[in-house]
């Protein structure tokens, strides 16, 4: 009997959102033993934190593990401070305008850094996040600088990284549009209708019109794939049936 060879370890940053379950496929098809990592950071929209437990339950993940960090406590951020009300219906012009109110200060640095202790903890050498520069709010920490800079700053700032062990943040999705991310996640059979990309539900389904919404409703289109999100402000019945090879695995 041959034997068998071990899969490379990396972990994934998976919020339960559209990009992460795709970077997470990704990750899966690059043969790698994917190790899912999700943040309940206090983020009004906690209800992807069960999808994305379903989303690694359904891509195969060699795991998933929730940690807990309070950047409530800081606010700051319509996601992270109820008093903000999360944009809605704005225009594409809007959206490029600007950092928005939906940015969490030091957000991504905060995961990434947690990904990179789990990543030493377990020997993985490379942490995918489902970070994108091109279909995105204008977020600094979604920019190639960002992500250049923090996979400088993992080489000095870890025990691997200091012995030799080449650290890498791997972002997949980064220069591809909305719709690019929606046919490649298809292929590899990404089960959409389980992800929530909403900044604000509404009784657990997508409100249909935050910045999120838009741009997932957006990418779907453009994508020519079937919209199988639930959106609060369409009747179930108005919505267009899923293609079979949208509803993943």
């Amino acid at each position: 009997m041959a034997k068998r060879v071990a899969r490379p370890r990396a972990v994934v940053l998976l919020s339960g959102g559209l990009d992460s379950s795709t970077c997470l496929a990704v990750a899966m098809s690059e043969l790698f033993e994917a190790h899912a990592l999700t943040v309940n950071y206090g983020q009004r929209h906690r209800g992807e934190i069960d999808r994305a437990r379903r989303v690694a339950r359904a891509l195969g993940a060699a795991d998933h593990r929730v940690v807990r960090v309070d950047l409530f406590s800081f606010g700051g951020s319509a996601l992270t401070d109820r008093a903000i009300a999360v944009p809605k219906g704005r225009s594409a012009r809007a959206m490029a305008s600007g950092i928005p109110i939906t940015y969490v200060p030091a957000r991504n640095t905060v995961l990434l850094a947690l990904a990179l202790a789990h990543a030493e903890t377990i020997g993985a050498a490379d942490v995918y996040v489902g970070v994108n520069a091109i279909d995105y709010s204008g977020y600094p920490d979604c920019r190639p600088a960002f992500i250049r800079a923090f996979e400088r700053l993992a080489r000095v700032a870890t025990k691997a990284g200091v012995e030799g062990r080449r650290l890498r943040i791997r972002a997949p999705l980064l220069r591809l549009s909305k719709a690019g991310i929606i046919q490649l996640g298809t292929r590899l059979g990404v089960p959409y209708r389980v992800t929530l990309s909403c900044y604000d539900p509404v009784r657990g389904r997508a409100c249909g019109r935050c910045d999120a919404c838009e741009l997932r409703r957006k990418g779907f289109a453009e994508a020519g794939v079937s919209d199988p999100t639930a959106y609060a402000d369409v009747p179930s019945e108005a919505r267009p049936a899923s293609r079979s090879r949208e509803l993943g695995r």
